[in-house]
């Protein structure tokens, strides 16, 4: 039962390797909903493009999210207003905003189950940090309601409420999409230089190049194995359990999740950094028993999120030093409007054009943060730990996950199966 909720009535569409030398002037590298999105809006504005996925379409993060499309990313605005001042906190809002408006227009073509929604996050505890994000949201302009009308089974202190939220099944958008784009699967890229990347079959000559790999998989450049961490959670799709009107997000770190799809509630938490100790599913099983006990468990998933020092995604120029190579990561577990952001910026910037958020999620911004040292930290111990197998991406520890039973990294969150065969980037390639 371990499977995506998402697939049960999709069929994704399925495209053929790419074995022959080509040329064209955009090449977008993953094929999870961020690549697709740029591809489609490439191909919208009449681009010469290509994607390439290594495995298949929306095999990977994609098909596990819970797919909530909301400009509430937990209590962010007041983190964002502090380290950013408020020009770059209202367009971190304006460009999520538009966002949810750019899939509920596609929503209006492609059947996706698109609805409106309210998004909450709410306290049980205390309203300490609600009160600082209600603070900071009415100093931003950004309409907010505060509420302590939450019909949980568990008691609420109080909720942030965003209005006209909304959530949706993402393969369903993502099969319409693809079905009209230029793809290529089991199609790794393996070598980059300037203006030519190297497959197992073949050589592709570029003008610009978008890495939407989740973890970039290039270390020369951008230093994202410092800029980041992954963690897992968890999800947990139940039949017979209570339908929640809206979406909901605890505020404490690590807290659940829940949402409805048609008749099921997806009940999501349990998190931890990857190849790290966590919750889990136990946890999520548990809190059924005493909340839920007459549910029955329909299918389960988990998923991983790139986590970046400062809550924002890393989307623009890959780095400094590379003007023709572009990136879209660490979307923090809000991957879902942070893709459809990341398709606006990077089709703008490969075509030459300004973009008025460029700024706000510019991969080159300041990387002096109190969780740099954690990354760091993280690296260096598992380097030094004198144990087998080691990840292929960086040659850290691997440690033994019995849960999933994996081999999974603490370093970056590379994931390989019990033969060795890799489930998670930002390795490449499985253990020896």
């Amino acid at each position: 039962m371990n499977n995506s909720v998402w697939t049960n009535d999709v069929q994704m569409p399925t495209f053929g390797r790419l074995e022959q030398d080509l040329k064209t002037d955009v090449l977008v590298v993953g094929g999870g909903l961020a690549g697709i999105l740029c591809a489609h809006r490439l191909a919208r504005e009449g681009v010469d493009y290509a994607l390439l996925e290594a495995d298949r379409i929306c095999c990977g993060v994609s098909r596990n999210t819970t797919a909530k499309i909301t400009s509430q990313h937990g209590c962010i605005y007041a983190k964002i207003l502090r380290m950013f001042g408020p020009a770059k906190a209202r367009k971190y809002y304006e460009a999520n905003e538009e966002a949810i408006q750019a899939y509920y227009q596609l929503s209006q073509s492609i059947p996706c189950d698109f609805e409106w929604k309210d998004n909450y996050i709410y306290s049980k505890e205390s309203n300490h940090d609600l009160n600082a994000e209600i603070a900071a949201l009415s100093h931003l302009g950004i309409p907010v309601e505060f509420t302590k009308n939450i019909q949980f089974r568990f008691s609420v202190e109080g909720a942030i409420r965003f209005r006209k939220q909304a959530q949706f099944n993402p393969l369903k958008l993502a099969a319409g999409l693809a079905k009209d784009l230029r793809i290529y699967e089991h199609t790794a890229a393996r070598e980059f230089s300037e203006h030519t990347v190297i497959t197992d079959y073949c050589k592709i000559t570029v003008s610009k190049i978008i890495i939407a790999t989740h973890f970039p998989i290039l270390n020369k450049h951008g230093s994202y194995f410092l800029k980041m961490y992954q963690q897992r959670s968890y999800v947990l799709a139940l039949e017979n359990a209570a339908q929640v009107d809206g979406m909901f997000l605890d505020a404490a770190e690590n807290g659940l999740s829940f949402r409805n799809y048609g008749d099921l509630l997806l009940l999501g938490g349990g998190g931890h950094r990857t190849g790290k100790k966590g919750g889990g599913w136990a946890e999520l099983e548990r809190f059924t028993r005493i909340y839920y006990p007459g549910a029955r468990e329909v299918c389960r998933c988990a998923t991983q999120d790139c986590m970046t020092l400062d809550g924002i995604p890393y989307i623009g120029q890959y780095s400094k030093r590379t003007p023709d190579l572009y990136v879209a990561t660490g979307f923090n577990k809000w991957g879902m409007t942070s893709a459809m952001v990341s398709a606006m910026i990077l089709v703008d910037l490969v075509q030459g054009r300004e973009n008025p958020w460029t700024q706000v999620f510019s991969p080159s911004r300041s990387i002096l943060r109190g969780q740099l040292l954690n990354n760091a930290f993280e690296a260096t111990v598992n380097l030094l730990t004198p144990t087998k197998p080691r990840c292929t991406h960086m040659g850290c520890a691997l440690k033994w996950n019995p849960i999933e039973h994996s081999w999974d990294c603490p370093c970056h969150g590379s994931r390989f199966n019990e033969k060795g065969n890799l489930l998670d980037n930002p390795a490449a390639n499985g253990l020896p």
